[in-house]
C-alpha cells in the first residue's frame, strides 16, 4: 500500500498528508495501538491514539477506511455517551 499515507516501521507512524483526502478517516497499527488520522477542511492533522484492546483488535480486522467509519458509528451508537 505505497499510495496509503499512513505507515509504521520500527522507528514509528509515518504520515503523508500530502496523500490524504480532506474529512477522511486513515489509521495503522503501531505497538498494539491503534492510531487514527485524518486532515480537516483547514488543513490541520489531527491524530488519535487508542489503547483498548477489544477496539484494537476490531480495527487490525479491518480492510478499508469507509469500514473504519462503520465500525466507528457502530462503537458509539454501543457506548452511553452520559457516563
Amino acid at each position: 500500500m505505497d499510495d496509503y499515507p499512513v505507515s509504521v516501521d520500527e522507528n514509528g507512524v509515518k504520515i503523508k498528508p500530502e496523500k490524504m483526502e480532506t474529512e477522511k478517516l486513515y489509521h495503522c497499527i503501531f505497538k498494539e495501538k491503534a492510531m487514527l488520522v485524518f486532515k480537516d477542511s483547514q488543513d490541520v492533522m489531527n491524530c488519535y491514539e487508542i489503547e483498548e484492546k477489544d477496539l484494537v483488535e476490531k480495527i487490525k480486522k479491518i480492510n478499508n477506511d469507509d469500514d473504519l467509519e462503520k465500525l466507528f458509528d457502530e462503537y458509539l451508537k454501543g457506548q452511553d455517551l452520559n457516563n
